[in-house]
């Protein structure tokens, strides 16, 4: 997509999600302050549910077309397959952590997306082909918690089917509703008594709930009210997420609009500095200093998110997020001129 066709608000939601999503795995090395907690449960009762809600919608004109599914395997297929392993043998050489086999099959911490939005992508021409795909994706999505497994991270890729389906078929002309005074008035509101709601998370559900990959089984909630409390999850996260998305400014913001150009550099690679941090021992001293911990530990997140997605750092990483595309990228910009005009058929 070119610049000029761009939309800013989209590349705005998108560093702000990504941005969300660093600083909700960096609250992992807070975990002794009881704030982290509300911190995390805001965080991740809608957050989620609009990231997966925005890659939906950018995945309107996926087809199973050659150039489609080269790009599929060029963005998500490849990247996964270098940075599962990467990522794996980073955090058990050098952090330490005890992460166990098998690689792939049963995604590592970040990595689940990848692999998910993957397979969303590959059904995305039927998801989108029919409005009836939307109610019969949150049946889906109640079911999956009925799976307890982690092989591809498939009670994910069921549970938040509903939000990437949603994605699917909200057109340009919905979402502009989300610029209407009375939804930004209400927005705030509405996120202030999300705000509350998670600080009594444990008291109507379970943190589990929020990450969509546990199952019922394993939830101390009783079977009966389990599948309602699931969908009061999914309402709550979706009127998060479109609150959220409704203070996100419209216009060009200079310099954080073209960084959410960067998100997939942001999501990559924060993930090698936050484990980084925790085996220089940053969790012992949020231990004897909570607050502080927690306050320098969200704030270092979000710079994080920015130094990653700035032009500078994004031209050294970005390779290494698509190999294959920046090598044909080069080899397209080394072609003498009159190769690629001579290749061009005239026109009649």
């Amino acid at each position: 997509m070119s610049p000029a066709s761009r939309d800013p608000w989209l590349d705005n939601v998108k560093m702000v999600l990504v941005t969300l999503v660093v600083v909700g795995h960096a609250i992992g090395l807070v975990e002794e302050t009881a704030g982290s907690h509300w911190v995390y449960d805001f965080i991740y009762l809608w957050h989620i549910p609009a990231f997966v809600f925005v890659s939906g919608y950018l995945s309107k004109s996926f087809e199973w077309d050659r150039r489609r599914m080269k790009s599929l395997v060029y963005t998500l297929a490849i990247p996964y397959l270098l940075f599962e392993p990467a990522l794996f043998y980073y955090r058990r050489e050098v952090v330490g952590e005890a992460v166990e086999y098998p690689l792939w099959i049963e995604p590592h911490w970040t990595m689940w997306y990848l692999i998910v939005l993957l397979m969303w992508r590959l059904i995305t021409p039927i998801l989108k082909s029919h409005w009836l795909f939307l109610p019969l994706s949150v049946i889906v999505s109640l079911a999956g918690g009925l799976w307890d497994t982690d092989a591809l991270m498939i009670p994910r890729f069921l549970g938040l089917l509903p939000f990437f389906v949603l994605g699917l078929h909200l057109k340009p002309r919905h979402l502009k509703h989300l610029d209407d005074v009375w939804v930004r008035v209400a927005a705030v509101p509405m996120l202030v008594g999300i705000g509350v709601m998670a600080a009594y998370t444990d008291a109507w559900a379970e943190t589990a709930l929020l990450w969509y990959d546990t199952g019922y089984s394993e939830i101390p909630i009783d079977n009966e009210i389990v599948f309602q409390t699931r969908l009061t999850v999914m309402a709550v996260g979706l009127l998060g997420a479109f609150s959220a998305m409704s203070l996100v400014p419209r216009r060009n913001l200079g310099w954080f609009t073209t960084m959410g150009t960067a998100t997939m550099v942001v999501y990559l690679f924060h993930g090698f500095v936050i484990k980084t941090v925790k085996a220089a021992g940053w969790p012992d001293f949020t231990a004897a200093h909570p607050w502080t911990g927690l306050v320098v530990t969200v704030l270092g997140a979000i710079v994080l998110a920015l130094v990653l997605a700035t032009p500078p750092v994004r031209r050294v990483l970005e390779p290494f997020t698509n190999p294959l595309g920046w090598l044909e990228g080069r080899r397209d910009a080394r072609r003498p001129k009159d190769d690629a005009s001579s290749s061009t058929p005239r026109s009649a």
